[in-house]
Order: structure tokens, then sequence, then C-alpha cells
């Protein structure tokens, strides 16, 4: 299971930097200044949980069991979450409406939040470590 964790943080990670250059450089051509500031905050977020992938990954704190659950929270918010912001940062060059999907990404964001909480207690309560 660490190496699937490490392996999805490099993922996403690899990926951020890939769609921060293409913010930097080719999406400020072909949208408004505030709709790359949006994309970009969908690539810091990305990039903050691609690094904690790697850490939880290398955590010797928690159960493997547990860690699955934190990890599958993690990506499944980062999905929602960074996606749902990329999708509507391009809003304006598609011919779909992304504003439908709004609703996601907050959702995304309370997934993000309910990971670390998540991994927060599963470290607290863990008493082989104390």
């Amino acid at each position: 299971m660490n190496r699937t964790i490490v392996l999805m943080g490099i993922i996403l990670g690899f990926l951020a930097i890939i769609l921060g250059a293409f913010g930097a450089h080719g999406l400020e051509k072909l949208v408004p200044e505030s709709a790359v500031d949006t994309f970009e905050t969908g690539v810091r977020y990305q990039m903050y949980h691609a690094l904690m992938l790697l850490i939880l990954g290398s955590f010797p704190l928690v159960r493997k069991s547990k860690l699955r659950v934190v990890f599958r929270l993690i990506c499944l918010g980062v999905l929602l979450f960074s996606g749902s912001i990329y999708l509507l940062a391009i809003n304006g060059i598609t011919t779909f409406d992304f504003r439908v999907i709004g609703f996601i990404t907050p959702i995304g964001g309370t997934i993000l939040i309910l990971g670390w909480a998540l991994l927060g207690y599963y470290v607290w309560a863990d008493k082989t470590n104390k």
C-alpha cells in the first residue's frame, strides 16, 4: 500500500507541474487573468496533497488499513476539488458550461478536510506509538 500511496503522490506532483506550466504559459492566452488565478489555486492544492501523499506513504504511525482510507479520501478530494477548479477555470473556452458542476468543488474540499482530520485522529488515537 505504501508504494501505491507514494506513486500516486509522484503522479499528482508530476501532473501539478505540467498543469502549472500550462496555466502559466498557455492558459493565459486563452482565458482572463482571474481564470488563470483560479486554475493556479487548483494546481497549488493538488501539489499540497501530492506532497502529503509522499509523506503519508512513508508514515509509520498509522496502520496500512487506515492509511488506505486516508489515501482514498485524499485522491477523491483532489479529483473533485482541483479537477472541478480546472474545469471552471477553462469554462470560457469550451462549449460546455462547467458552472453546472461548481457544487463539486466544496464537496471535494470537504473530503480533503475529512482525510486530514481522519489522519490526525488515527495518529492521535494510536496508543502503540506513545
